[in-house]
């Protein structure tokens, strides 16, 4: 199942550097483990914000769920999920 995901991020600056800069590094890893596994197909910068859209393909809702709510960042995070499925004019699957 391919999901859009986009991911706003907003981390207090309350939070010391070092904390912050410790779950981007760890974000990171993840992400890179999460795309060489296939899982999260695309990641693209939204410009100008720290934010990003994403497609991840998953086996279900609850994958996606899991998924996301491991990322190191996740709870500064808003997230908006949508659900895709193939269009009938699309040139290939996927």
């Amino acid at each position: 199942m391919l999901f859009h995901v986009r991911m706003q991020v907003t981390i207090p600056d309350s939070m010391p550097t070092e904390r912050a800069d410790l779950l981007k590094s760890n974000e990171k890893a993840l992400a890179l483990t999460l795309q060489q596994s296939g899982k999260w197909r695309h990641l693209w910068r939204v410009v100008g914000q720290y934010a990003n859209v994403s497609v991840f393909d998953v086996d279900s809702n609850d994958e996606l769920h899991q998924l996301l709510s491991t990322l190191p960042l996740y709870p500064f995070m808003q997230i908006e999920v949508t659900p895709l499925a193939q269009h009938p004019s699309a040139l290939a699957a996927n």
